[in-house]
């Protein structure tokens, strides 16, 4: 019954049943039926085991890292395995996945099933290759830093040991890319657990041990003239934590780094996070022309454009857009931000 009441809270408000009783003993019914049938297999498992097995040594290895190498396998697409990869062993759920990729759930939730297939009868002998293993852990980051569940941590100490034995540019870049991110969380959340925004960050905060650290990575990976995109996305990190004051951040530099991104990658997103900075450079008009030649679909466009709309002084438009923005947050806590902005341009217009 508490499981069918969880589904009630997450199903009702956009499709409230005719029989709200006789609802909640159907589903509860079913999670009864799905629980017994469960137990009934996991028991038969264990009779179909003659002996228990004498306990025996716990190896001190952790594969973890081995694991991933292992999912990102040569028969998948880079897409495919990194989806996968995410799934079996980052354990983040298919709309986390969705979310990160900018797909429907349905979409990668096909995508993931088609993985498992394809790789169900290989052997899984053969490490895959490291630019997909640099991206699930660079997703996995992403996801621990902002998404629902703390994977930041784990995906650090994954990638210290793929540059601890691949020495290459971009591993270096991401491992620089993490740590100048996670230097600046303590900021990130006020102690009531609200998102502050970067230029409202308490910069004593940020961690400048981590900052010097992960600039210092950069600065070899970049002396070897081997430009990727984790180093580039570095580098506009270190620009950021190079600022004492929000007001003193070089957006020109950043602009410039931005221009690199789009050129490695064509990113829509890199496109998005770049008519921030054009905002910031060269004035919001010019932000928002940037932004106009972006499909208004893309998550956070409408946080974007109204911030730049505010900028410009048409707050009304701002506060608007914050409003929508809000709706379309694919978290509570970047929900409650937006929402805060528009109360705040709505109380600021009286």
């Amino acid at each position: 019954m508490q499981d069918a009441l969880v589904e009630a809270v997450r199903a009702w408000s956009d499709d409230p049943p005719r029989d709200p009783k006789g609802w909640l003993v159907t589903v509860a019914w079913r999670r009864f039926i799905d629980a017994t049938r469960s137990e009934v297999a996991r028991r038969r498992r264990e009779d179909l085991v003659d002996d228990e097995p004498l306990p025996g040594p716990v190896s001190g290895v952790d594969d973890t890292l081995q694991l991933y190498f292992l999912c990102a396998h040569p028969s998948l697409t880079a897409s495919s395995a990194v989806a996968l990869t995410l799934r079996a062993v980052g354990g983040l759920t298919t709309r986390q996945i969705a979310e990160a990729y900018v797909v429907p759930e349905a979409t990668m939730a096909q995508r993931i099933s088609r993985a498992k297939r394809t790789v169900s009868g290989a052997r899984l002998d053969q490490p895959g290759d490291v630019a997909t293993v640099l991206r699930v852990l660079y997703l996995v980051f992403n996801e621990g830093y902002s998404g629902d569940i703390d994977l930041a941590a784990e995906a650090i100490r994954l990638t210290r040991q793929v540059a601890a034995s691949i020495d290459h540019p971009e591993v270096a870049g991401l491992l620089a890319l993490m740590l100048l991110h996670d230097a600046r969380r303590p900021a990130r959340t006020s102690t009531g657990g609200t998102l502050v925004s970067l230029a409202d960050q308490d910069r004593s905060l940020w961690d400048t041990r981590t900052i010097a650290e992960g600039v210092e990575i950069l600065q070899r990976a970049l002396a070897r003239e081997r430009l990727g995109e984790f180093q580039a996305q570095a580098a506009i990190a270190a620009l950021h934590a190079d600022a004492q004051r929000a007001e003193e951040t070089d957006w020109v530099q950043v602009v410039e780094w931005y221009d690199e991104l789009v050129r490695l990658t064509d990113s829509p997103i890199v496109r998005l996070n770049r008519a921030v900075a054009v905002g910031e450079a060269d004035g919001p008009r010019a932000g928002l022309a940037a932004l106009a030649a972006l499909d208004d679909s893309l998550p956070r466009y409408r946080a974007v454009e109204a911030y730049l709309r505010e900028r410009d002084g048409d707050v009304l438009t701002a506060a608007r857009l914050y409003v929508e923005a809000a709706s379309r947050a694919s978290n509570l806590a970047e929900q409650e931000h937006l929402t805060r902005q528009a109360a705040r341009l709505n109380a600021r217009r009286g």
